[in-house]
This record gives C-alpha cells, sequence and structure tokens, in this order.
C-alpha cells in the first residue's frame, strides 16, 4: 500500500449530502484497478477514511487525479476530517486495497450494476473501466436515492444512456418528491428482471447493507449464481 500527499485541485458540490474532491497525482505514479478504494484525510491529521475511487484508471491518467465522492451529513457539514478542505489543501491517500470489482478479461457480454446512494462512486469505475477497455459489453445500471436530487453523476449517466452507451434506471425511494416521473420504490424483482437481459450476466451491487442484502436476494431468486455477485456494503 502506497502512502501518498496529493493536493486537492478540485471541490464540486455533487448533490446536497455529497461533494466530488479531486486529488491532483502531479508526476506521483499512482496505479489502481477499478472497484478499488483508498484511505484519505487532511495530511496533518490522523484521521483517515475509506473512500472508493469513483473514476477509472483511464479518467485518472487522463485528468492526472483521482476522484472521490464523499459523503455529507444532514447538517451539510462534510465528514470531520475533512471539512477544511478547499482546493490547494493537501490530503494523505493510502491504497489502494481491495478487490472488489469483475474479473479481467471479464467472461461475460453483460453487467449489471446496482448502486445505493454514494455506492454509485466504485460502480462508475467499473462502468467507465468497461466503456474503455470492453466496448462489447451491454451495460445496465439500476441507481436507487432518497430523492431526484440526490443521483451524483446524474447528468453524465443520462447523457450515456442517451447515447445508448448504457441503460439507465434511476428509482427515488422517498415518496413526496414532485416534479419526477421515473421510476418509484425501492429496487425490486421487476426492476431486476428488467435489468437482466441474460442469466449469464456479471451482476456488481453496491450501497447500504439493507440495500446489498436484497438486490442479492433478488437476483438469486431471478436465477443468476452466487459466483456472478460481486457486492459490497458501505455504513449509511
Amino acid at each position: 500500500m502506497t502512502t501518498l500527499v496529493l493536493p486537492a485541485r478540485d471541490i464540486l458540490q455533487a448533490t446536497p449530502r455529497t461533494r466530488i474532491i479531486t486529488a491532483a497525482l502531479g508526476a506521483v505514479p499512482f496505479s489502481f484497478r477499478a472497484g478499488q478504494a483508498v484511505y484519505a484525510g487532511l495530511a496533518d491529521s490522523a484521521v483517515r477514511r475509506p473512500y472508493s475511487i469513483a473514476c477509472s484508471p483511464g479518467q485518472a491518467a487522463q485528468m492526472n487525479g483521482i476522484e472521490l465522492l464523499v459523503q455529507i451529513d444532514d447538517h451539510q457539514a462534510p465528514d470531520p476530517h475533512l471539512e477544511r478542505a478547499t482546493p490547494g489543501t493537501p490530503l494523505r491517500i493510502e491504497g489502494p486495497f481491495g478487490s472488489f470489482g469483475v474479473p479481467s478479461p471479464m467472461p461475460e457480454d453483460h453487467l449489471l450494476l446496482i448502486a445505493g446512494g454514494t455506492g454509485i462512486a466504485p460502480l462508475r469505475a467499473l462502468m467507465w473501466d468497461t466503456l474503455e477497455r470492453h466496448g462489447h459489453v451491454n451495460i445496465a445500471l439500476i441507481y436507487s436515492a432518497r430523492g431526484p436530487e440526490e443521483f451524483a453523476y446524474a447528468d453524465e449517466l443520462r447523457r450515456l444512456a442517451g447515447q445508448g452507451r448504457i441503460t439507465l434506471t434511476l428509482t427515488v425511494t422517498r415518496p413526496g418528491y414532485a416534479p419526477w416521473d421515473g421510476t418509484r420504490g425501492r429496487i425490486d424483482a421487476t426492476l431486476i428482471t428488467a435489468a437482466l437481459t441474460t442469466l449469464e450476466t456479471r451482476c456488481v451491487v453496491c450501497g447500504p447493507p439493507a440495500l446489498v442484502a436484497d438486490a442479492t436476494m433478488l437476483l438469486r431468486g431471478a436465477g443468476v449464481v452466487l459466483e456472478r455477485i460481486a457486492t459490497e456494503t458501505y455504513a449509511a
């Protein structure tokens, strides 16, 4: 595991409860696989927390940086160890670590990604890595969030869907949001069945524990073998 001190280059508001922090690599070499994570924190603090890298290795090379999707609590304060981060703030990055993801090369021609909340971060990395390196693979993404404003990378995902590069389903789980003419409710068997064009689909799930458990059960119920399902949870 490598330890680096990198400056925060960009800090963007992704949703009301998340920010995208890009750490500039500069001339520092950093290799990782899509789906892996790092520990990150302020360079002058001992606090580190794990974050999935939200970009593919190809994107990281192109922008000379790595992207992290950081959760903000309901009081609008970022995770305390990153609350002082502004462009130029030194960040300590440790990693990469983890084996979450898909085999390389991937034997299947179909990939189903199921995300809840900030679980979109590693799935975005996997999505872009697959688009960049395995153009023949059909990608479907089911993305669940509390409200319409909670979908990180929504414009990008809609653009890819409009171009026919992915099939996208966004579903809002909490009632009372308007206007919203998209899918409502938690991920269920109907959504899973619609997204599964074949049982020989590689399925990758990331989100809160309840979502991951439910999605895994639904995939198994639909006939997907456990060996084709990869999961990762985070504490919501």
